[in-house]
């Protein structure tokens, strides 16, 4: 193992002044002047479509990333990717066919969409389950396993590392949107790059194990040589990761609605384009989808290399932890532990910058979702703009402590990604079904919404206990099948109480928003853009399938 020299610690350190001093700045230049919640929430107007693609990312992709799903690409193999490669078939379909929705009807946040199309219950008890949500899950499991990875390549204590993490991703997010958009593309490049180089230490380590020197190309080839079944896209019933990633509910069944939720009904996702036009925000979305395609280089393809070695005898102390069990999620912190001297300093920036930049956007979000849908509603309605602000500020300080506070209690986790995704997925289904039935069925009702709010955790708690409790009788069905399932029962559900209880012509008309057929007209640009991306995928699914 290479502990840090002082290269590394160089570009460490110009890596952190760089990004410090930009959300100083701002937050200084901001601080005594009167600012709209607007521009501080959603940097209306003032986002590229370069700086929101970057921002998306850069929010998206975090520790989870790097270490979750290196360690599930360790224990699966390429059929972890499906979660990226599929993510960039969503986001055509969200610029397409969700985003001009929000910014017809000038939704700036998602509950602000359920109060207008719906009513002020509907929204608050999503509110509240999307803050929790992105607090106890979102917050915790990134800032853990940062601190965690970080902790295991410096010579910094594992709870040094989750102060220093949150403080850190304190100051940027302090700026607002437009500081976190603009320091999101400096982050995007640094995790790429710094990613990249991990992937070629992997790539070439494997070459040399077997005898072939520094050779990229010849680690690709061992890989498809000596674990075939870790190239494989689509498991069947008799591959024993099969409940994790369930054949074809990986394309068009559980995870098409995981992403739909996650991508088109996300506070923290969508929020990065709500503040541009339709246009700019459409760019923005397609260049964040052709940057989905190359996550799986730099996140899964390591692990998988990690994976050949360990087979072949090497790191079999370093992926134990100190009882002795395997752990996937070492596989990452392992090999940033063997980068030269300068290069592990700009892994360690890689991995610091996901982690920041997707702190930092959960934390905006958390704020802007408390402050516009909760205070201001419930506690302070004349609550003016430079209040809502300090409010928003305060809130990202109180949500990154209490984050802090929690984040140890995931120590015995093992698969920390498929830990998140199967979690949040107790969620998705009811989010979805409420928000397309929203924008696309007229008749739905506010009952109706209320209903698929009140019962898509119970629905995902019965699925998922129901084999359990019946000692095996009722079938225990895969985590994605199971969100297919339950997406299903919510909407036959919202569309019978719909039809069933029908609101007045009154209520009825109160609760619709804008929607029209010219909204989804895309540009040329954006249709050869897309074509690729799809063509790509198509590609990479058949040459893996």
């Amino acid at each position: 193992m290479n502990p840090l020299q002082t290269a590394d610690y160089v570009v460490f350190l110009i890596y952190f002044i760089i990004v410090t001093s930009y959300g100083m700045y701002i937050y200084r230049s901001k601080k005594n002047a009167i600012t709209s919640s607007n521009d501080y929430f959603l940097a209306e107007g003032s986002l590229t479509w370069w700086a929101i693609g970057a921002s998306l990312i850069a929010s998206n992709i975090s520790a989870e990333h790097f270490i979750g799903m290196s360690g599930s690409g360790f224990a699966l193999g390429l059929a972890i990717s499906s979660y990226e490669w599929m993510s960039a078939a969503t986001l055509i379909i969200v610029a397409v066919f969700i985003l001009p929705v929000y910014l017809k009807n000038k939704i700036f946040t998602m509950p602000q969409f359920l109060a207008k199309r719906y009513n002020d219950t509907v929204s608050a008890i999503m509110a509240v389950i999307w803050l929790l949500i992105y607090v106890f899950v979102n917050l915790t499991s990134i800032i853990y396993l940062g601190a965690l990875a970080i902790s295991s390549i410096a010579p910094v204590s594992f709870e040094f590392c989750i102060i220093g993490l949150s403080l850190f991703s304190v100051i940027v997010t302090l700026g607002g949107m437009k500081v976190i958009g603009y320091t999101d593309m400096f982050q995007v490049i640094v995790l790429i790059l710094g990613g990249l180089v991990t992937t070629y230490l992997a790539l070439t380590l494997l070459s040399e194990q077997f005898g072939y020197g520094k050779d990229i190309l010849k680690g690709l080839t061992i890989i498809a040589d000596k674990a075939p079944g870790h190239l494989q896209m689509i498991f069947d019933k008799s591959n024993p990761h099969y409940a994790e990633l369930p054949g074809m509910s990986v394309i068009i069944g559980g995870m098409l609605i995981n992403n739909l939720a996650y991508w088109g009904c996300n506070q923290y996702i969508v929020q990065r384009a709500l503040g541009a036009d339709l246009k700019t925000a459409r760019k923005g979305i397609l260049f964040a989808a052709f940057l989905k395609l190359l996550v799986p280089v730099i996140a899964v393809l390591p692990g998988i290399a990690m994976y050949v070695m360990h087979q072949n005898g090497m790191f079999q102390s370093e992926m134990l932890d100190a009882a002795g069990v395997l752990k996937p999620d070492r596989a990452y912190p392992t090999l940033m532990n063997l980068l030269p001297p300068g290069l592990k300093g700009i892994a360690l920036a890689a991995l610091t910058a996901a982690i920041v930049a997707s702190l930092a956007g959960k934390a905006n979000s958390i704020s802007t979702i408390f402050s516009l849908d909760i205070y201001r509603k419930y506690f302070n309605k004349n609550a003016s703009e430079k209040k809502l602000v300090r409010v928003g500020r305060a809130c990202v300080v109180v949500a990154m402590f209490i984050g802090a506070l929690v984040a140890p209690s995931l120590k015995t986790l093992d698969q920390a990604y498929q830990f998140i995704q199967e979690y949040v997925g107790f969620f998705s289904p009811g989010v979805l079904a409420i928000f397309m039935l929203g924008m696309f069925w007229k008749k739905t009702t506010a009952s109706a919404g209320l209903a698929g709010a009140l019962l898509t955790v119970p629905i995902a708690t019965v699925l998922k206990f129901l084999p359990v409790w019946t000692n095996g009788a009722f079938p225990d069905f895969p985590f994605l099948d199971r969100m297919t399932i339950a997406f299903f029962i919510i909407v036959f559900l919202m569309v019978a109480i719909s039809l069933l209880c029908p609101e007045s012509k009154e209520q009825h008309e109160k609760h619709q928003i804008e929607v029209d057929t010219a909204m989804f007209k895309v540009s040329s640009e954006f249709v050869i853009g897309s074509f690729i991306i799809c063509g790509v995928l198509v590609a990479l699914y058949t040459v893996f399938w």
